[in-house]
């Protein structure tokens, strides 16, 4: 029996720029803390060996500092032993990344630069396909099929890229064949890229991202423990959690008479997601009408600094008018006048979808503002 941890898609050093400062800091505060995680469960579980299936940092020119506290971090757990392979943001032509590496690392860190077997233990065989470039322009594991390893031992493989499943309607010479694994006779087949956890096949995994960065994957990053119970059986894959933070892409749809202060609360993750380890991005659709779209509104306003980010789409929600709506706002003046007009936008068909979207939400605020101020 042999066993291990599969991750891959780190990114360390990965800028965030599309959130505000303070998220990013929070976001890059839990990326610097993969490393301490990878070793606590590794730890836990008693595995010996980490393989790292690629994109350990985000880019091909991360900074000295954060190159040489990784290599430290790593080296702070002799036990344990990391296996490494260059994926498509820091490939081989990452030259001061890998000469960093050369001259700093710690005897229990390997970063595979060859498409050759290496031994990674007794009767186990590592084949690892680094990336020779961002984009090489041929299936980096084609190597697996031929590359010979003693009888009777292990082999696994370990590779960064996308599969055929992938992109189906855009064939590539580079993208990997989802029967590698049994073309190769490899008892598992570890690979990075695509960044939320996924089986392609009994014996080849896609760890995913230990702390996701995007909405496609929902939920806290995690890694894979591998058993392989002897060479040539089914290997058994265990999922653990890893990431610090929870990314949640979220659709409501609403209708009129619907209390939107309990739908939303029901749509919320609960109390296992803490607030502040929360990324939310919510989709707002239906109708509501005009005192519970504000209503809506505060509470979203209310909640949301207590979450590390949270965004919301009302595009798709649409407004209905009570008769006595406009008579909240005025019953005569200019502030009626503004009123009725927007109304009439509203009404508008011979308008655009923008246009009438501009009025909803101006007399959304006009409606908002006098209430504010009646109180």
């Amino acid at each position: 029996m042999f066993r291990f941890l599969h991750t891959s898609d780190l990114h360390l050093g990965m800028p965030f720029g599309r959130f505000d400062e303070e998220v990013r800091d929070d976001l890059r505060t839990a990326r610097q803390q993969i490393i301490p995680t990878l070793i606590a469960t590794a730890r836990h579980h008693a595995l010996a060996h980490i393989l790292v299936a690629g994109d350990m940092f985000d880019q091909e020119t991360p900074s000295l500092r954060l190159i040489r506290q990784t290599l430290s971090a790593m080296a702070e757990a002799p036990e344990l032993t990391w296996w490494i392979i260059p994926g498509n943001h820091d490939s081989l032509k990452a030259d001061m990344i890998w000469q960093v590496f050369a001259d700093h690392a710690a005897e229990n860190i390997r970063v595979q630069t060859k498409h050759r077997a290496v031994e990674m233990a007794d009767g186990v065989w590592l084949l690892p396909a680094p990336c020779t470039a961002r984009s090489p322009g041929y299936d980096l594991t084609e190597f697996m099929a031929d590359q010979p390893t003693p009888d009777g031992a292990f082999r696994i493989g370990l590779a960064h890229g996308a599969v055929v499943d992938f992109r189906p309607d855009e064939p590539s010479a580079e993208t990997i064949p989802p029967t590698r694994a049994d073309t190769a006779r490899l008892d598992y087949l570890a690979l990075g890229d695509w960044h939320g956890a996924l089986q392609v096949s009994a014996n080849t995994w896609y760890s995913g991202a230990p702390e996701h960065d995007r909405f496609k994957h929902s939920g806290r990053g995690v890694g894979l423990i591998v058993t392989l119970p002897h060479p040539g059986g089914t290997p058994q894959v265990e999922k653990t959690v890893l990431g610090k933070n929870s990314w949640h892409a979220l659709d409501l749809n609403l209708t009129p008479g619907m209390d939107p202060i309990t739908a939303l609360g029901d749509l919320l993750p609960g109390p296992d997601a803490p607030r502040r380890n929360t990324l939310l991005r919510l989709r707002l659709a239906g109708h509501l009408h005009l005192q519970d779209r504000m209503t809506l509104q505060s509470e979203l306003e209310r909640i949301a600094p207590e979450y590390c980010h949270f965004e919301w789409n009302d595009r798709d929600l649409r407004t209905e008018y009570k008769p006595g709506d406009l008579n909240e706002i005025a019953h005569g003046g200019a502030l009626r006048i503004a009123a009725e007009s927007l109304k009439a936008e509203v009404d508008d068909p011979d308008l655009t979808r923008d246009d009438r979207d501009i009025a909803e939400a101006a007399l959304s605020r006009l409606y908002g503002l006098v209430k504010a101020h009646a109180k």
